[in-house]
């Protein structure tokens, strides 16, 4: 909720228009594991891994096989996955993503795209009631955490440059994301069987992201290039450029 889309909508605004380069974006959410794969996880692991968001819950394969692919000279045209919340799902092949050219840059995405793993000892202690409810042995946690460690630090290795949108605290960002939630409602009224959450189901969903999300204000500002800086009404109040 913090603008990721909008804001990376507008570089590429500016990059196409201004600096004649191709540029493709794509979300960390296009490639969110099948509703299927989620539900086989959640069986395997850990109950909550049925819910989308966390590291654990992408296809970190079909990411690096597409950055890798991206960069290679005898370029072939790429088919990636676009994720439909409504029905918390993957789309089908015909709706996927067609890049038929190499771009110059690539806008990648996302909530929790450069989060850094939190110290072992820190997971004991649960951030919140649906941790403490829901994950009382730390395997959820532990799982997610070391995903980060292990496989996420591999797929962020790949970023050149890392723009970290920073709100000021937690609770702003479950009203933004609450707004966010609303305007999918207006706009899947007429789609049965949707997933689409109550505000209930949004605080609680948000829930398994506060962990990482706490972690990011507080490291995101040592690691990301550009850093800005978001007021109350969603504005950007400042911004801090780093060199790297």
């Amino acid at each position: 909720g913090t603008g990721k889309t909008t804001i990376s909508n507008l570089i590429k605004i500016i990059l196409t228009k201004y600096f004649k380069l191709k540029v493709f974006r794509i979300s960390i959410d296009d490639f969110y594991k099948t509703r299927k794969e989620r539900i086989n996880l959640s069986k395997r692991v850990h109950p909550l891994l049925l819910t989308r968001g966390v590291p654990g819950t992408h296809d970190i394969n079909m990411m690096l096989s597409f950055f890798k692919k991206a960069k290679i000279k005898k370029f072939r045209t790429l088919k990636l996955p676009t994720f439909n919340k409504v029905i918390d799902d993957r789309c089908s092949k015909k709706k996927w993503y067609k890049l038929k050219n190499k771009p110059d840059v690539i806008i990648f995405e996302g909530w929790c795209v450069g989060a850094k793993p939190e110290k072992n000892s820190s997971l004991n202690r649960s951030i919140n009631l649906m941790e403490k409810k829901n994950d009382p042995k730390f395997i959820w946690r532990k799982f997610v955490n070391k995903q980060l460690r292990l496989k996420y630090k591999n797929l962020y290795s790949q970023l050149n440059c890392l723009i970290y949108l920073k709100a000021k605290n937690f609770r702003l960002l479950q009203k933004w994301r609450l707004k966010q939630e609303s305007k999918l409602w207006l706009k899947s009224k007429r789609v049965s069987k949707n997933k689409i959450m109550s505000k209930k189901d949004v605080i609680t969903f948000m829930q398994t992201y506060q962990r990482i999300t706490e972690n990011m204000f507080k490291t995101m500002p040592k690691f990301a290039s550009i850093i800005m800086n978001l007021n109350s009404y969603h504005q950007i109040n400042s911004t801090i450029y780093k060199n790297k």
